[in-house]
Order: C-alpha cells, then structure tokens, then sequence
C-alpha cells in the first residue's frame, strides 16, 4: 500500500471521529439543526482536509505512538460518552415503561368501578320495577334495566379482545344470542335465537355499535314478534356488509317509517346506524312471513 493510501485512510478515520465527537456533542447538548462540515481545498497529491464544527481534519498527523494515544484516547470518550446516553435512554424507557403499566392499572381500576357502578344501577332498577304497582312504568324500568346490562356485557366482551386490533364480530354476536336468551328466558322451542351467517374481522370503532343495534334489533324481535328469531351477517354482493334481524311475527305495517319513530329502541337503532355510516332497511322476512330489519355497514 502507498504513503497515499495510508495517510488518506488515516485521514478518513480520524474525520469518523471527528463526525462522531460533534454529532454526540450536538444531542448531548439538545442542539437543534446539523453540525458544520467544510470541505477544505487542496492539492491533488495530498489527502484532504475537512472542518468538521470549527475542528481541522487533515491526512498529515503520522502514526506515531503519540498519535495513536490520542486516537486512543479520543476513542475511550467517545466510548464513554456513548455508553452513558445509552444509560440515559435505558432510563427514559424504562420511566415509559412504568408509566405505561401505571395507566394499564388505572384503566383497569377504572372499568372495574364502572362495571360494579353499572351493575348497582341495574339493581336498583330492578328492584324498583317490581316494587312498581304500574306495569308500565315497571315495564320501562325492566327494558332500562336491560339495557344497561347490555351495556355492561358488550364492555366486558369487547375489553377481552383489548390485546387485538379488530373483533371477529360473528363469535362476539353468537355470545350476544346466547346471553339474549338467557336474560329473556326465552326457553320455549319456538322462541329461540339462531345465529347464521360468516365471520368477518371488524374494528372496535364498528363492532361496538353493532353490538348495540344487534341487542335493540333483538330486543324488538323478542318483544313484537313470535316464533323463531333469526341474526344474520353476510356479504353485501354490491358492497360492504348486511346484518339483519327477522321474526315470525306479524309484519309491520307498510306504512311504517323508522325515521318518524318515537320509540326510544328505534332512536338508538337509527343513533348507531348512523355513527357506523351505515343504511337501515325494512321487509318482510322469509317467506314474506314477520319483519327483517336490515342494517347495511361498510
């Protein structure tokens, strides 16, 4: 190898260590912006000289022991200067990782006292309900009592998938069917609850909501209609997703309008479809028997 060559890859390594020191110097500091780096003229036949944040950089230093101990030297800092923003790093991600498993711990206290407060007020209007001598007001009493135990249901489902992105929304709605049944007693053969369709992954900010419109839908099917009670989810052949719920009761009357509804199930059903960007439709159900209530979501 030539003196050129040696002295250039001399050059080139103490110009790393020089690019190294400013740039540690610059983030140590919290410095904005890039370090100064000048290309300095020079002749053909020599190496190059840099400036590198005011410091000169040149291929002439020999490598005598002297220099080699400052090289040594140089390194050993940078070593050090390395090793503790390394340190430094260690700590800060250690600090987030606490302070990540502190707010897992309030969220978790948190849905605890909610779920325990939601579970009071269902109590509370249960009780109030059968202490009610008007069966009508025992009757909203026991549909609000309903509700709010819905709620708290499709929170603690939907809190068991808080590890994934999205919800395989057939499983969760079979889940909901079968606690549907259990909590209208609906035990006759022709009173049953039957889930068909495909399973589909769908995001929280989707599947929640369609876990109330499932549970409204439901619940007018149980309380208007009679025989069996069908929930489907299938494929929309133009585009997106049908989810629907029929009975074998009597159809509802064709001039019916759900946006003219006052009733406060309809308001949710309409509040969420909505929310989802979806569309509600109105049929008959198979066989042109009963009502289909359809809701068409993306």
């Amino acid at each position: 190898m030539s003196n050129t060559e040696t002295n250039t890859d001399q050059f080139w390594e103490c110009a790393n260590e020089a690019i190294l020191s400013a740039s540690y110097a610059k983030s140590k500091e919290a410095e904005q912006g890039l370090f100064e780096f000048e290309h300095l003229p020079h002749s053909a036949d020599s190496p190059p000289v840099i400036k590198v944040d005011g410091q000169i950089v040149d291929g002439h230093e020999q490598r005598t022991v002297e220099s080699c101990e400052r090289e040594l030297i140089r390194r050993r800092r940078t070593e050090i200067q390395l090793r503790e923003a390394l340190a430094r790093e260690e700590a800060l991600l250690h600090q987030k990782d606490e302070l990540i498993r502190q707010m897992v711990v309030l969220h978790q206290e948190s849905d605890h006292r909610l779920l325990n407060g939601a579970q009071m007020i269902v109590s509370l209007l249960t009780l109030q309900g059968r202490a009610s001598k008007n069966a009508e007001v025992a009757s909203q009493l026991a549909a609000a009592a309903d509700r709010v135990a819905t709620i708290c249901r499709i929170h603690r489902h939907l809190h068991s998938f808080d590890v994934v992105r999205t919800i395989a929304i057939k499983q969760y709605l079979e889940e909901l069917c079968r606690d549907f049944s259990k909590m209208l007693s609906l035990g006759s053969p022709d009173r049953v609850i039957v889930m068909e369709g495909i399973e589909i992954n769908l995001s929280a900010d989707t599947a929640i909501p369609l876990g109330f419109i499932a549970n409204e839908l439901l619940t007018n099917a149980a309380k208007y209609g009679t025989g069996r009670i069908t929930l489907s989810l299938e494929s929309d052949p133009q585009k997106g997703y049908l989810l629907s719920v029929s009975n074998e009761g009597p159809a509802l009357p064709k001039e019916f309008d759900p946006a003219g509804c006052k009733g406060l199930g309809m308001r949710i059903i309409r509040s969420f479809v909505e929310q989802i960007g979806g569309e509600l439709r109105i049929d008959r159900g198979d066989r042109n028997q009963g009502t289909r209530f359809t809701v068409r979501f993306f």
